[in-house]
């Protein structure tokens, strides 16, 4: 292979990975002195030339003259006799500078010197793509599906890089075919290998909170602030959000008129239901708001156990648990403390534990996932609404509902 050939092909390693020239100019130069030292057993007399622009190569090996007798280390020296066939006026001590191709190498030698040129410029690529998207983890990106497996759906961007987003990683309403473009975070970046994975994310906490900075001006401006943001993918989100200027409204500015700014938002979720609520750092306030849609009568906290015992009229209990418990386990996550909700005015109750020698275990753990762990929370809901959020069938409830009636009224 001619010598020109061979950097015509580096060269279009240059356009197609974007290496700068004097990082290819580095790389071909060590892969070209790792073959000389293999071949000659050192490259310390060598110098190589290189213009990868032009696809220019020139390998030079200085020796000194020596007397024909007294060579002793042929890549060090030359004979008389052999630097006079280079040039006729040679003379000993001298320097001879010759110039070695490539074919001298021999064709093994070229081979494996492509294999190494493009093993390290692979390498290369792969750590420059690495330290790309380190940079962006936590920030929102844009790819598109390339294809999509069982566990996960492979997607490329612009420049080619393959970007994963496992199926626990998707939202369960997603659906998307070949060739959709799919917003998420980039959630982390590791190097496998040589090879880096760049994971992305859409139920991340995070993406919500990026979506805010991308779709409202004042959190993007840094007017309001994002306290905290917990979500349950694809079903429910609570944003607690701040603003140091007094003017501004940071609820209305992030709902908008009627929604409008946050429907943008709400859609890309799958129609994730978005409670955005003040900030305090009023943890029984706080506690308060975060209940809501439910109206709070009064909140006891102990900072120690961070616990929260929260009383509400009777009417409020379900808004505040909501719908399979998610308002209320989001409220906890929003502000840290373990909440009990107990019905205002409603002093005689009955842990459904304590059923356990007539109710079995796992029908009990059905009201408890719902937030219902007390008789009377169970009597209160109508039979149809019990057999709409449990798994339980009809019959069942029935006779759990004649069961606690009996053991009230006692």
């Amino acid at each position: 292979m001619e010598n020109i050939a061979l950097i015509e092909s580096f060269s279009e390693f240059k356009d197609d990975k974007f290496i700068d020239r004097v990082t290819l100019m580095a790389i071909l130069e060590d892969v070209f002195r790792n073959a000389l030292k293999k071949k000659f057993g050192s490259d310390d007399n060598f110098d190589i030339i290189i213009n990868p622009d032009k696809g220019d190569l020139e390998i030079w090996r200085n020796r000194i003259v020596v007397e024909d007798d007294e060579v002793e280390d042929p890549n060090e020296e030359i004979s008389l006799t052999e630097a006079r066939k280079i040039e006729p006026d040679f003379e000993v001590g001298e320097d001879v500078s010759e110039e070695v191709k490539l074919i001298d190498l021999g064709r093994r030698a070229i081979l494996a010197l492509r294999q190494n040129l493009i093993s390290k410029i692979h390498e290369h690529d792969n750590t420059t793509i690495y330290k790309q998207f380190k940079d962006l983890e936590g920030e929102i990106y844009t790819a598109e599906v390339h294809h999509i497996r069982h566990k996960a759906i492979i997607l490329l961007d612009d420049e080619g890089n393959e970007i994963i987003l496992p199926k626990d990683k998707q939202i369960p309403a997603d659906f998307f075919r070949k060739g959709d473009n799919v917003r998420g975070i980039i959630e982390s970046v590791e190097l496998k290998g040589n090879k880096p994975a760049i994971i992305m994310s859409r139920t991340s906490p995070l993406f919500l909170e990026q979506l805010f900075f991308q779709e409202i001006p004042e959190v993007f401006d840094g007017l309001i602030t994002i306290k905290k943001a917990v979500r349950i993918p694809g079903e429910k989100a609570k944003v607690a959000v701040d603003s140091y200027d007094d003017r501004i409204d940071p609820v209305g500015a992030c709902v908008g008129m009627k929604g409008s700014r946050i429907h943008g938002i709400v859609r890309e979720l799958g129609n994730e239901n978005i409670d955005v609520i003040n900030w305090t750092n009023n943890p029984q306030l706080l506690v308060t708001r975060a209940l809501s849609p439910a109206r709070v009568s009064s909140v006891k906290l102990n900072d120690e156990k961070m616990t929260a015992q929260v009383y509400l009229k009777p009417e409020e209990v379900s808004k505040a648990i909501g719908r399979g418990g998610h308002n209320i386990r989001l409220a906890g996550q929003l502000t840290g403390y373990e909440i009990d909700v107990f019905r205002e005015g409603v002093e005689e109750d009955v842990e459904l534990t304590e059923f356990s020698d007539e109710i079995e275990a796992w029908v009990i753990e059905e009201f408890k996932k719902i937030g219902m762990d007390t008789a009377r929370s169970v009597l209160e809901q109508d039979v149809n609404e019990l057999v709409r959020r449990t798994d339980l069938e009809e019959e069942t409830i029935i006779e759990v509902v004649r069961i606690l009636k009996e053991e009230l009224e006692d």
